[in-house]
């Protein structure tokens, strides 16, 4: 093993903050121990990175369970404006899933479009959580959704279903409320990325006749 004190100091800072590699990766790469690596860096005073950074640094170096399209068509443009407006109306903002609810049908496979058409998501991740009434058909509108949304029954939780109303009080919801679900923080975050791109798109837009655009 090289010894510590022939330790090549750039290398190390190099490798460990700017390529991010952990002690051990450095040390394999500079034929020693991730121990002697960690012992040069407290006589240099270099200091380790935190359980914070080491958490991020694994987040970031986390594969992707989806294949995003670089290159978007005209209509898939529309699509990519359409899906990002529904999130922002419909969407959870906070966690660590992507979380779309509506009951209306159209809303759900649009978004669910989106997702499969421009994101090439995972199937396997995607999850369906029912909200309805008690006097509905539940396993009727589960078949339902599975058909609207072409994902399986498999993939569907308990539903949670509202014994204690007054239907007359509330808004008729014919199919109950779907609340599809993806788990992906990474995908989460470049949704809100992006909803904050077409937000700033309309700062600063002057008043034309009179209306505020």
């Amino acid at each position: 093993y090289l010894a510590m004190a022939n330790l090549p100091l750039e290398q190390i800072k190099e490798l460990y903050y700017k390529e991010g590699l952990t002690a051990q990766q450095v040390g394999s790469k500079l034929g020693t121990t991730s121990s002697a690596v960690f012992k040069f860096m407290r006589k240099e005073g270099l200091p380790r990175r935190s359980f914070q950074q080491i958490n991020k640094k694994r987040f970031d170096q986390k594969p992707l369970s989806f294949n995003p399209k670089k290159r978007l068509t005209d209509k898939e443009q529309i699509l990519q404006a359409t899906g990002i407006m529904l999130y922002w109306g419909e969407g959870t903002k906070e966690g660590h899933n992507v979380e779309f609810s509506n009951s209306d049908p159209r809303m759900v496979q649009i978004f669910l479009r989106f997702l499969r058409d421009l994101y090439r998501i995972d199937e396997s991740r995607l999850r369906v959580y029912l909200y309805c009434y008690g006097d509905q058909n539940v396993e009727g509108l589960k078949s339902y959704w599975s058909k609207t949304t072409n994902i399986p029954l498999s993939q569907f939780t308990k539903p949670y279903i509202r014994k204690d109303y007054y239907r007359k009080n509330i808004r008729e919801m014919q199919y109950g409320l779907a609340h599809i679900r993806y788990s992906d923080t990474k995908l989460l975050a470049h949704l809100k990325d992006l909803i904050e791109q077409y937000a700033q798109l309309w700062v600063g837009i002057q008043t034309v006749n009179g209306v505020t655009l």
